[in-house]
């Protein structure tokens, strides 16, 4: 970056909203690519602020370089890990096992727990694909309104998606802050449970008796699950708790000087892409290669799965380009100052960014990446504790999980799947998914007042 250019601050903030009004219209009006209208809007932002140009490709430069280094590997390996969950009948496992467990009158608590632990490693899309049959079977067998299992299904899948890592939001928001993935965890599945609760089964009965929606008549003859084909119930749990346990331990070995003596063995086994290449390497052991696939299966399997990795990686590394010329033009010591001078915490500071982003845009993706690069952006981050930042992360999450509706593919999605129409579909899964973040972000605060 140049040294000795200091910029105007209102014109800053002028161009940051330009930019971001550019941006906006873009992706809105016009149906550009999030990632093409993400880098104009960052650019645009530097020009019209009156930087350098040889700061903007510095911006540039560093925003993708950075940003992918921190989360490439773990994109990846995350979405192989998950299509061998997928394809071996892991998920179904689970569900099915859950449901055993809790009974039909407690199946609804079971789904969303499922749907919780299977979008940790599975995309948001295909787990309810994998997942939403088992939710019509039991509601056909109870005669319920199919929204009483779909529901907490969605929350669990919902919640999974957006805190909770290895999945890629919260991951590429950790990394953005530069905050241990461990605290992010830890964190996360606390807020996430709360969430589940809210948005899952107590939301889940109340729409069940409001709206009755029958079972899909596509999917009403299909044939039963065959359990007798699945793998093992336990087995699928230790596989996914492999990547969480290592990372948790690490965190816990930093801390904790009783521990010392092992810290280096998990600081390297804790290292995310050491834990998630350990846990993809068991599953293509064990729910792979001992159900029958071969190595050849298995390799097209994995290299299938990579295809919307390049989309999801480069939307993000653009999201790094915006933190970074926010970051280099100073508007974040701008914004900065403004925020100390207003007493607003900058948990609440995230939420709101996020919000305004997932309503505008529709993407979860790219209000993650907004509101992440204009919080990293802001001066002092590096100094707040991991506790803290981790709460930060949960609170972009929850705010980019909000108000889903016309301008979101989940939306239209869920309503397809269901057969449900608009307007039911906003009572529903709208005020589902709000729940959700909302219920993140109120668990992200309390917990920052001790952080």
């Amino acid at each position: 970056m140049s040294e000795g250019v200091v910029l105007n601050p209102t014109r800053l903030v002028l161009a940051a909203l330009i930019g971001l009004v550019i941006l906006l219209v873009l992706i809105i009006k016009f149906n550009v690519q999030a990632m093409i209208a993400i880098l104009i809007g960052a650019i645009s932002i530097g020009l019209l602020a009156g930087m350098p140009t040889k700061d903007i490709i510095a911006a540039v430069n560093d925003g993708i370089g950075n940003t992918l280094k921190g989360i490439a590997l773990l994109v990846g390996l995350g979405s192989m890990f998950g299509a061998i969950l997928e394809v071996s009948g892991g998920a179904q496992t689970i569900a099915v096992t859950m449901v055993k467990k809790f009974g039909d009158e407690k199946a609804a608590w079971a789904l969303g727990i499922t749907g919780l632990v299977i979008a940790m490693p599975v995309f948001f899309d295909a787990g309810l694909i994998i997942l939403i049959p088992l939710a019509f079977s039991l509601a056909k067998k109870t005669k319920r309104s199919s929204l009483h299992y779909v529901i907490p299904l969605l929350a669990g899948l919902a919640v999974g998606h957006a805190f909770i890592p290895p999945t890629p939001g919260p991951v590429l928001v950790a990394t953005m802050l530069n905050v241990d993935l461990g605290w992010v965890i830890l964190v996360g599945i606390f807020c996430g449970i709360f969430a589940m609760i809210v948005a899952g089964p107590v939301w889940g009965s109340i729409c069940g008796k409001k709206f009755y929606v029958p079972v899909p008549e596509s999917v009403a003859n299909q044939e039963e699950i065959d359990e007798s084909k699945l793998p093992s119930f336990w087995l699928i749990v230790g596989i996914i708790l492999i990547p969480l346990v290592l990372i948790i331990l690490d965190s816990i070995c930093g801390v904790v000087p009783a521990l010392a003596g092992v810290a280096p063995v998990f600081e390297f086994l804790g290292e995310p892409f050491v834990a998630l290449l350990l846990a993809t390497l068991a599953a293509m052991f064990g729910l792979g290669l001992k159900h029958g696939y071969t190595m050849k299966e298995l390799e097209k399997v994995m290299t299938k799965s990579l295809e919307p990795t390049g989309l999801i990686l480069l939307v993000t590394a653009c999201g790094g380009v915006l933190r970074y010329v926010l970051q280099y033009s100073g508007l974040g010591n701008v914004i900065g100052n403004a925020v100390a001078s207003m007493n607003l915490p900058i948990v609440i500071l995230a939420f709101i960014i996020a919000v305004l982003v997932r309503i505008s845009v529709g993407s979860a993706t790219v209000a993650m990446t907004m509101a992440a690069g204009i919080v990293a952006a802001l001066p002092g981050i590096s100094e707040l504790s991991p506790l803290y930042l981790a709460c930060t992360v949960a609170a972009v999450a929850g705010g980019s999980t909000v108000c889903s509706h016309f301008n979101d593919s989940g939306f239209w999605l869920v309503r397809s799947l269901v057969g449900i129409d608009e307007k039911t579909t906003l009572k529903t899964w709208t005020i589902m998914e709000t729940l959700v973040g909302v219920t993140g972000f109120l668990v992200a605060l309390v917990i920052s007042f001790f952080a």
